[in-house]
């Protein structure tokens, strides 16, 4: 057992340390010697035909120090710049007073800007990087927009702004240039009132409450024009064609994958009028061509797998004759068995029409379904995603399938070229290679499914290594060939070197591209993003209001309980969005590889942790530790928790080995519900099961926080009950 920690508390180190004494001997100071006196409007008045007086005998000296002292007392974050811009228009007129204070108010700011950078910056940031994380995505986006604002809003504490943006990733340069724009307004009142100075009491004489609130909206303008464009440019759509004055349903669902069949059953469960088209088959890619055949296919070949340690159990040999038809077969009648579930008869049963045929996008309203035209109040597309076939010389001339097309493979290939070192490259490498298959599994990446725990992989790669697969990484397929008879690929490496490979099938597992032509979405007008998927909010709306998407299709996460998971969202929304609207919520995806070791994952791992800019603790445990992991002669593996720092709350886990997948929901109620690891720790688990390495884990966590300062009382505590 052991426990790491990634990253660390940031204790300001001596130059920070020195330069906060400095920065508060100058404070004190400005205090000490009476500068603060300056700061009340009382005094300037009575003292403003002095300073008159001053400028007029020394124009330029006098410009330069009132420059210096707004400056610095800008920078040392001291309350008081309204009173100094009054004053600056009582001494240096409306003109040659903006000037000054334009400049040195924003140069101000910024010194106080960077300050606080250098000084807290780092610490806010780790402290607090779990809260913060959203917010820097939002600065880096728009983070000028929300700075005019507050600029804007004059009753916001400007030097408060200042030390708050510095802890932020907003850049110095954007920073200075919105700060200069945004406080112009509030200069040019400020110093046109000093210009007039004895008609000025107090401060709330310039900054009426309607003077206030008028800045308030002025600021707010950008955010909520910004709001109300979209909103406009969302519904013109709807005014270039005639919409129905009744509809057939109050909903269409185009596909009849998770997605789809999520959200008709849902429509359905409320009671509305709904219709389920499906041009291929029931239930989508998961039950007929994913999920269901290659999870058939794994259990086949894990059985085999384990005959093969049977010396381990105590069992001299064990053998076991099989047909690679027959295990195929087995994979088809495995989707025979669950086609029920999601057949039409039983969503009939449930209150939804189904209708096999392929469907087009009319209007927002209207699909052509068959070349019947069919209304309804809104749609959601979940047509799903295809796997994507990469465009290779001399590809016609071998035999080569997809995660889609591979299971009508009836003859096993003697040597089976895996191209894409993902989840599906992985699991599907893996089992062929158990039936007999030479596999050998190209990716043009440094390791195996890149989007995993790093540790994590490297076991995976370890282990089938092992089982005698090849491994080509850092490579991409240049060309197929035929030569001598043969299929040949020609590989070449990111160093430029070249090889060949003599195979007989090639599995393609590249990656997957949402379903979207056909469809009639370009004419309508539905944004479509950069990586091909349909562009939506977030509430699985597209750029049609009426028109709703989920699954593949959609995205982020290509997986059936994703595709689920935002297919309430895309339901609920599109029946009662004008009542009221759920906003997705898609923090807490879990995923799982079913390879051997099998790896099970939530929220952040270390590497997209520290992407992230997350202040993270690491809690890990082997499952060789495990009691169970060793009666079962399943010791590989171990759960690793990602922590914020100094506390137990849990912001990512990954889990490799024996039944991980079923090991992470414990993970994954915790971290949706807002459960740390002493919750965890504190509940009781069975003897001897895999879970309880989920609690070990939280005690390794706990092991590291022991309260060492209370412990040591209380062994002394103890030390006087014996003596």
């Amino acid at each position: 057992m052991r426990a790491g920690v990634v990253g660390h508390i940031s204790v300001l180190n001596p130059k920070k340390l020195g330069l906060l004494f400095i920065l508060a001997l100058l404070v004190a100071g400005f205090y000490l010697l009476g500068f603060n006196q300056y700061l009340d409007v009382a005094v300037v008045k009575e003292k403003s035909a002095d300073f008159i007086a001053y400028y007029e005998a020394n124009p330029w000296q006098s410009s330069v120090w009132f420059f210096l002292i707004y400056s610095l007392t800008a920078a040392l974050s001291i309350p008081g710049a309204s009173i100094l811009t009054l004053a600056a228009g009582a001494i240096f007129g409306l003109a040659w007073g903006v000037v000054l204070v334009s400049f040195a108010s924003t140069i101000g700011a910024s010194l106080a800007f960077i300050l606080s950078r250098y000084v807290f910056k780092n610490t806010v940031q780790r402290r607090f990087s779990d809260k913060l994380a959203e917010i820097n995505k939002r600065i880096e986006a728009e983070g000028a927009s929300y700075l005019f604002s507050l600029r804007l809003i004059v009753v916001f504490p400007f030097w408060l702004i200042n030390l708050l943006m510095g802890l932020t990733p907003i850049k110095l340069r954007t920073y200075f240039w919105v700060s200069q724009v945004g406080m112009f307004p509030a200069t040019l009142l400020f110093v046109n009132a000093g210009t007039q100075l004895a008609k000025v009491e107090q401060v709330s004489d310039v900054l009426s409450p309607s003077i206030a609130v008028s800045f308030a909206l002025l600021g707010l303008f950008p955010l909520v024009a910004k709001k109300i464009a979209n909103t406009v440019r969302r519904y013109q759509i709807l005014n270039a064609y005639k919409k129905p004055t009744t509809f057939d349903y109050n909903l269409i669902v185009i596909g009849a994958g998770s997605a789809g069949l999520v959200s008709a059953y849902i429509a359905a469960a409320v009671k509305s009028k709904v219709l389920l088209i499906e041009k291929n088959k029931m239930g989508g890619d998961c039950l007929n061509t994913g999920c269901v055949p290659s999870k058939s296919l794994i259990k086949s070949s894990r059985f085999l797998a384990d005959l093969a340690r049977s010396k381990q159990y105590g069992v001299a040999s064990a053998t076991a004759d099989f047909a690679f038809s027959e295990v195929m077969e087995r994979a088809a009648s495995v989707i025979k068995d669950i086609e029920p579930h999601d057949s039409v008869e039983r969503y009939t049963q449930l209150g939804v029409e189904c209708r096999q045929a392929e469907a087009r996008l009319l209007s927002p309203w209207e699909v052509d379904v068959g070349g019947q035209v069919i209304s309804s109040k809104n749609i959601i597309i979940a047509s799903g995603a295809k796997p994507r076939l990469p465009e290779i010389d001399g590809l016609n001339q071998v035999t080569f399938y997809t995660s889609d097309s591979i299971w009508s493979l009836r003859k096993k290939p003697e040597r089976l070229l895996v191209v894409g070192g993902g989840p599906i490259g992985c699991e599907l490498g893996q089992s062929f290679s158990r039936l007999g298959c030479k596999v050998t599994i190209i990716d043009t990446a440094e390791r195996l499914v890149m989007s995993e725990d790093e540790e994590a992989a490297s076991q995976l790669m370890t282990q089938i290594e092992f089982e005698g697969i090849e491994l080509k990484l850092e490579y991409s397929v240049e060309r197929f060939s035929i030569e001598n008879d043969r299929s040949v690929a020609v590989l070449k490496s990111k160093q430029g070197n070249s090889l060949k490979l003599v195979f007989d099938v090639v599995l393609f597992a590249v990656g997957r591209q949402a379903n979207i032509s056909g469809l009639g979405l370009e004419e309508l007008g539905v944004n479509i993003t950069q990586s091909g998927t349909i562009e939506v909010d977030k509430y699985m709306r597209t750029s049609v209001p009426t028109i709703y998407a989920c699954g593949d299709v959609a995205g982020p996460y290509q997986l059936t309980h994703a595709a689920a998971h935002y297919a309430w969202y895309c339901a609920v929304n599109s029946l009662f969005g004008d009542l009221w609207r759920f906003k997705v919520d898609d923090r807490i995806i879990p995923r799982v590889t079913f390879t051997e070791p099998e790896i099970a994952s939530v929220g952040y791992n270390e590497h997209t942790a520290k992407a992230a800019g997350l202040s993270i603790e690491t809690s890990l445990f082997q499952l060789n530790e495990l009691d169970r992991a060793i009666i079962d002669g399943k010791t590989g593996g171990f759960v690793k928790v990602l922590t914020v720092m100094g506390k137990d709350k849990i912001v990512g886990v990954t889990i490799v080995g024996e039944h991980a997948g079923e090991m992470l929901p414990e993970f994954v109620i915790a971290m949706k519900h807002g459960l740390g690891l002493n919750k965890i720790l504190g509940t009781i688990h069975a003897y001897p099961t895999w879970a309880e390495a989920n609690k070990y884990t939280a005690g390794m966590w706990k092991k590291n926080h022991q309260p060492k300062k209370l412990l040591a009382l209380i062994e002394r505590y103890h030390l006087a009950k014996r003596t």
